[in-house]
């Protein structure tokens, strides 16, 4: 199923079955809060209906700055962002949410599916990436799995770190040949927040503000960078340079 068939590129009402299995607000995903940033208004208006049929509870911004506006002042679990806006473009819209440690999970929408953009996308900090014509169940599907991660990590379990994980019952890493690593109580949490957002570069500033708050010097965020390295390989953090850190692998 395609959304391109009569109706307009994205047919209608809502260009495949999806949307005749929705219900009310509180339907599906219990209201969860999505955030749709959007400046097609036909194709706004569509896929704000259809998210609303499958139970989110929509907030929609016709360009980028509403969007920035929005999604600094309000608490949302997902974001479906246009990547190309008027007044602030959707990669930098992201990497600005980012930059102020939204935690909110983001899909890109975007026609230019060129490898150079998708990595582009992604790396302004974006959790996934759909090329326009989309199928609207796929929309569904990737907005599902990524409300899965979150779930996931909250409810215990692992948390991948490249081919190893992180233990979240046992506060350890597990390497890709099975050898657990213990690891303090710090060094778990700055690792866990890292893999928790594993395409979000976390300022030094942040990472103190979540996991070292009862100290107002940056400079420990090196140090545990550091501790973690020493125990699980230089790979394990990777630095980008002039903005922070983000997880690598084991």
């Amino acid at each position: 199923m395609s959304t391109a068939h009569e109706g307009g590129p994205y047919g209608g009402p809502y260009g495949g079955s999806a949307g005749a299995q929705g219900g009310g607000p509180g339907d599906g995903p219990d209201g969860t809060r999505l955030l749709l940033v959007e400046d097609d208004t036909e194709l706004a208006d569509m896929l704000s209906g259809l998210l609303a049929g499958e139970g989110y509870r929509v907030d929609v911004a016709a360009d980028g700055q509403r969007g920035l506006h929005l999604g600094l002042s309000r608490e949302y679990a997902l974001m479906v962002v246009d990547r190309r806006l008027p007044a602030l473009e959707g990669a930098e819209l992201v990497h600005r949410l980012r930059s102020r440690a939204v935690p909110a999970r983001v899909l890109l929408l975007t026609a230019l599916g060129e490898p150079a953009d998708r990595v582009a996308g992604l790396d302004s900090g974006a959790d996934d990436y759909l090329v326009k014509p989309f199928d609207v169940d796929e929309l569904l599907a990737r907005l599902r799995a990524l409300g899965r991660r979150d779930a996931a990590a909250a409810g215990g379990g692992a948390l991948p770190v490249g081919y190893g994980r992180l233990d979240l019952s046992a506060q350890s890493a597990v390497r890709p040949d099975g050898s657990e690593v213990a690891l303090s109580g710090r060094e778990f949490e700055l690792l866990r927040v890292l893999a928790a957002r594993p395409r979000v570069v976390h300022s030094r500033a942040q990472l103190r503000g979540s996991v070292f708050r009862d100290t107002s010097s940056e400079s420990i965020v090196d140090t545990y960078v550091y501790y973690v390295r020493r125990k699980l390989g230089s790979k394990v953090v990777r630095t980008v340079r002039g903005l922070g850190y983000r997880i690598g692998e084991l």
